[in-house]
């Protein structure tokens, strides 16, 4: 496992409240969408981060991380593993104190790159399927 549950519970309830979930769009069937709503029910700010830039649910998309004009607090990552690191990188970047890649989503150099630069991570993992687990 590439994050133990103390990591996974700090995360969705310490790390902040405000997500960008890159790969979200306004597709409904995608599981960027459903995740999302799991995570606003959960009091997280959803922001999406998609190269279309679309606004989903009211609020503003972004094409890249580093056109967000505000701190964000997580970085959720439903892209595919030959992508991710470089979102992970765009991540540290910007100042984010966490990165969540989904399940399936798994590259071990840009996890280690990430907690060398002192940020948390979970790797392949799903927070719509952590937080139930909270209790």
């Amino acid at each position: 496992m590439y994050a133990d549950a103390s990591t996974v519970r700090r995360i969705l309830t310490s790390a902040g409240d405000t997500w960008a979930v890159v790969g979200l769009s306004n597709n409904t069937g995608r599981a960027a969408y459903g995740v999302a709503q799991v995570l606003r029910g959960f009091g997280k700010r959803v922001v999406p981060v998609h190269p279309r830039a679309e606004t989903v649910r009211g609020e503003r998309g972004y094409a890249t991380l580093a056109e967000i004009p505000f701190p964000v607090d997580v970085v959720d990552v439903f892209v595919n593993s030959e992508l991710a690191g470089q979102i992970a990188d765009e991540a540290v970047a910007i100042g984010a104190k966490a990165v969540w890649f989904q399940l399936g989503v798994i590259d071990e150099a840009a996890y280690e790159r990430t907690r060398a630069a002192g940020v948390e991570m979970v790797m392949d993992r799903c927070p719509a399927m952590e937080i139930p687990r909270l209790g």
